[in-house]
């Protein structure tokens, strides 16, 4: 759960930038997420979407199992794989959660991540979250770490009220 682990990053929440006609501006009681909801919900999730974007400047959505550690998330595709290819020449990127009621997004870049020590630590919580499947260093995938700039929440029952945003970089 989140409160058992250590928090590093510390973003500041706001409010996001929307349209006038979304409602945010007349809220009465505005709720911010706290940041510890995020931890909470990125931790527990069990898939994950990726956007990603094609060579021709089309999007691509694929659904991925990773992982919250160390304070940044984490996951793996093949680098054959139309969305290894894309985020190899491109590594901007889009990461949120399947919920539409209890919003997680991030926004920024991947970096491959290749020291061994930290790819241990990768794979032995990927076995944990994912029933065992613990992954083993095959240099055909990709292993990538998400560097967010910025990410949003909100509660869709609560939206006009607890919309966040949390500048990162």
């Amino acid at each position: 759960m989140a409160d058992e682990q250590e928090v590093i990053i510390r973003p500041i929440a706001g409010r996001p930038s929307f349209a006038p006609d979304y409602g945010l501006d007349q809220a009465n009681e505005v709720k911010l997420l706290e940041w510890e909801w995020v931890i909470e919900k990125m931790t527990l999730s069990h898939n994950y979407w990726i956007g990603s974007t094609r060579p021709d400047g089309k999007p691509h959505a694929m659904p991925v199992w990773g992982l919250w550690l160390e304070d940044a998330f984490y996951f793996a595709t093949g680098r054959s794989s139309r969305k290894g290819r894309n985020l190899l020449q491109n590594p901007e990127v889009v990461v949120h959660l399947e919920s539409g009621d209890e919003v997680v997004i991030f926004e920024g870049r991947v970096e491959e991540f290749t020291d061994p020590a930290l790819f241990e630590r990768f794979a032995e919580a990927y076995g944990q979250k994912y029933n065992g499947f613990k992954p083993t260093y095959d240099p055909a995938n990709l292993y990538l770490k998400l560097i967010p700039r910025v990410a949003f929440g909100w509660l869709e029952k609560d939206f006009v009220n607890s919309a966040t945003r949390w500048q990162l970089a």
